[in-house]
Parts: structure tokens; sequence; C-alpha cells
């Protein structure tokens, strides 16, 4: 599967099918800290939020965006 990182922006190749939890680990990413984003190669728009249990196939394309929070003092 195609992996979408920022931060820095980059791109990883990684064997699937795996379920999402399982990519984060791979990935050493906090789960609490990102958003994981199915992509639908050749479509425009944002595309479907993914939970820890969904399945990624090997074929598929995937974002992980930093969750930013913030707030007014």
């Amino acid at each position: 599967m195609k992996i979408i990182l920022h931060h820095p922006k980059r791109i990883e190749e990684v064997k699937g099918p795996k379920k999402v939890y399982q990519l984060l680990n791979e990935l050493d990413i906090l789960p609490e800290t990102v958003l994981v984003i199915l992509k639908k190669e050749g479509e425009a728009g944002d595309g479907e939020l993914l939970t820890p249990e969904s399945r990624i196939a090997d074929d598929e394309i995937v974002e992980i965006r930093s969750v930013i929070s913030g707030g007014a003092i």
C-alpha cells in the first residue's frame, strides 16, 4: 500500500493487507495523534476516514494527517 505522510512530506510503501492499528504500530505512530484517510486514486476530495479496525488492502492509498488542536486563551 502507498502511505502519504506529512511533517516531513513523504510517501512510504508498506506491504498489506493490514488493519489501521497494525500500520500505525509498524510506523511507530501513536493512533491518538493522527487521522488515517483512505484515498481514491484519480478522485478529488478528502477521502474516507478509517477506524483503527479498518482493513487496508495492499493496492490502496492512505494519507496519515496529524491531529492539530488549539483554542483561545
